[in-house]
């Protein structure tokens, strides 16, 4: 028995053995929203990459031939992390509002997919990106903005050198031997001080050992690509630094440079690695940079360092939110919608960009200018702010207007592509919108397309003002993002059985329309959740699905069981490969039953106890030998959802003496 002690005996003694995992569910995080939209700015076209030597993780990232995404979902965790990323709310989309609105009701993690026009897969990833030269270096040495738009025409780049002392002596005009504490890397950059006063750049070619004539030790020799012109005095190692500005406050430093491929921290490919505003140019980025002189003197650049920033707001078209090379089962790199897929912790999605069902108002401007003078004066009637004609671009290509004939046809059929998706899935909730300025009758019509329980629709939409915003008046949003908040601030405060709904919508003005009790009385029980006007704000007044079976009407139901499936799903994957044993099974059986019992206590399920409220099977009636031979395990888990309370009926009576009584049922 001994033998099978997970510890290796020797003298004796006492030994410890090492501690057994604990396993338990704990339960998985479904709080996070997926906002898939159009932003002046974000992450585009990034470089695919994996394992491979061709799709490398380093400078050959910024090759134009490198296979690309042209959807990205990133995650931000509040609106100034959005903001900094992808803008504000200066483009013609409703992405921001709706990321913003989320943030407002008490979301704490969102996932960003930008849309971009699809140019076809060889088309030139740096189409309308701005790009600039690098000062400082000999040669044209151009950068890339991150991604296309306007928004890298701000962009100012400044490369500075910095030096210090080798410690080490010279051997000849091409080696130098270093002492043991310096370290030099391959494709360093040296600047030599000579006997006759001048000063020159040589690169590091490699480093070698050498054992030492005079004792029994070896020292590193770092041999120089071309020997020095004359006898070396002094060495010095010299070093890059680049400061990046995106002309709004954003900034990046890149310290502690290589300027030359072979160096570990060559700056082209710490550009392509951590920069979030610069792609250098393949033209150098698998060479060197050189610097114009041996002074190394910071040269300024020309200004404006950065053009050619378009922004292509009038290409997108619907057809750009959807990759009609998805499927569940096909691996790869997707765009649009389809990429959200391969992040887990996703739960619900919104598409704040889907149509639009009328342009935004135009910004007049970013920044009022000032009138305040250094003395009193008259007063004077300020100039009209002057119209951007970037900022008055729409989004012709996604225009739709509910109320024109045939457009409410094709806005169902957008919003089915997006039911494809989540039911295909069955991992994803996607919010939608009752579209806009529908009549009772047309809104009914709308509503009879959908019965999917992994979809929930609100309405109407909502009006927001922001002090933040250069828009001027109300700005009408899409109502599923503030749906999007209340779900996740929910589930934060009161767990994922709480009903998202009943709360006030934060930093909402008024509804867009005023939906009429009787016609909230049709609605309410064909799954659309609406949004109400009362004294204290905007009140969100149901949490239903788009399912017509009763046991999947309430969201909160649909949410806790793909809840525990994904629990179960991914914090028992660790079963894979254990003996099929009693003893695995009665393990399984607990873990479950453990996890089960805590959302009973936690008001998850119905029934007065554990055995009303749930079930688990995991026994030799399911897995008869037939089964265990064949590797498979069949555990059974059944439960019974708790619904929200949606209606409390009141009786009052009187009695003979005259009095009142109320009673709840």
């Amino acid at each position: 028995m001994l033998r099978e002690l997970p510890i290796e005996l020797g003298a004796p003694g006492l030994y410890s053995l090492p501690p057994e995992p604990i396993r338990r569910l704990t339960g998985q995080r479904m709080d996070v929203c997926a906002f898939v939209g159009v932003a002046p700015r974000g992450p585009c076209r990034v470089p695919c990459v994996d394992q491979t030597a061709a799709l490398a993780n380093d400078w050959s990232m910024c090759d134009p031939a490198r296979p690309r995404q042209r959807s990205v979902a990133q995650a931000v965790e509040s609106f100034d992390e959005y903001r900094r990323a992808y803008g504000g709310f200066e483009g013609p989309g409703l992405l921001p509002y709706a990321v913003a609105s989320f943030f407002e009701q008490g979301g704490r993690r969102a996932y960003i997919v930008r849309i971009v026009h699809d140019d076809g897969a060889l088309a030139d990833p740096y189409t309308a990106t701005a790009h600039g030269r690098l000062a400082g270096v000999m040669g044209v040495r151009h950068l890339h903005a991150r991604s296309e738009g306007q928004w890298g025409n701000l962009l100012q780049a400044q490369l500075s050198f910095q030096t210090r002392p080798v410690q080490g002596s010279v051997l000849s005009t091409s080696e130098l031997r270093l002492n043991p504490a310096e370290q030099i890397e391959p494709g360093s950059l040296l600047r030599l001080r000579l006997a006759n006063g001048q000063r020159e750049l040589r690169f590091v070619a490699d480093m070698v050992w050498r054992g030492d004539p005079t004792r029994p030790r070896r020292h590193r020799v770092v041999r120089l690509e071309l020997p020095a012109s004359d006898t070396i005095m002094r060495a010095e190692l010299v070093e890059a630094s680049l400061a990046v500005q995106d002309g709004v406050g954003g900034s990046e430093l890149f310290q502690q440079l290589g300027l030359h491929v072979d160096h570990p921290r060559w700056l082209a490919t710490v550009l392509c690695q951590r920069s979030t505003l610069l792609w250098p140019d393949i033209a150098w980025a698998g060479a060197r940079l050189t610097p114009q002189d041996a002074w190394l003197r910071t040269i300024e650049p020309v200004m404006p360092q950065f053009s050619g920033g378009q922004d292509r707001f009038p290409d997108i078209v619907h057809a750009d939110f959807f990759d009609t090379h998805w499927s569940p089962t096909a691996e790869g790199w997707f765009s649009g919608v389809h990429c959200v897929a391969t992040w887990p912790d996703i739960t619900q999605l919104v598409v704040p960009d889907l149509y639009q069902p009328q342009p935004l108002p135009p910004v007049t401007s970013l920044f009022e200018p000032s009138l305040a003078g250094p003395v009193f004066a008259d007063c004077v009637a300020p100039p009209p702010l002057p119209v951007s004609e970037t900022n008055t671009i729409g989004l012709p290509g996604l225009a739709l207007s509910p109320t024109l004939s045939g457009n409410l046809d094709r806005i169902i059929a957008l919003q089915t592509e997006l039911l494809d998706f989540v039911t295909q899935t069955q991992d994803h909730i996607v919010l939608l919108d009752v579209p806009p300025g529908l009549t009772t009758h047309a809104l009914l019509a709308w509503r009879s397309h959908f019965d999917t329980p992994y979809a929930a629709a609100y309405h109407p939409w909502l009006t927001v003002a922001r002090s933040d915003d250069a828009r001027d008046g109300l700005v009408a949003i899409p109502p599923s993002a503030v749906a999007a908040g209340v779900i996740a601030d929910r589930e934060t405060r009161l767990g994922v059985p709480a009903g998202p709904a009943n709360e006030i919508a934060a930093e909402v003005v008024q509804v867009a329309v005023t939906v009429a009790p009787r016609e909230h009385d049709r609605l309410h029980p064909l799954g659309i959740n609406i949004y109400q006007q009362e004294r204290d704000g905007v009140r969100l007044t149901a949490a239903r699905t788009l399912s017509l079976d009763l046991q999947w009407r309430q969201l909160s139901v649909r949410r806790l069981v793909l809840m525990l499936r994904r629990t179960l799903y991914r914090e028992m994957q660790w079963a894979v490969f254990e003996p099929n044993t009693p003893a695995l099974r009665r393990q399984l059986r607990w873990m479950i039953e453990s996890y089960l019992g805590r959302l009973f206590r936690l008001g998850a399920f119905k029934g007065a106890t554990e055995q009303e409220a749930f079930f688990v099977r995991c026994d030799d009636s399911l897995n008869p030998p037939y089964r265990i031979d064949n590797g498979q395990l069949v555990c059974e888990v059944g439960v019974a959802p708790a619904e929200p309370i949606e209606f409390i009926v009141l009786r009052i009576l009187r009695e003979g003496d005259g009095t009142l009584l109320l009673e709840e049922r």
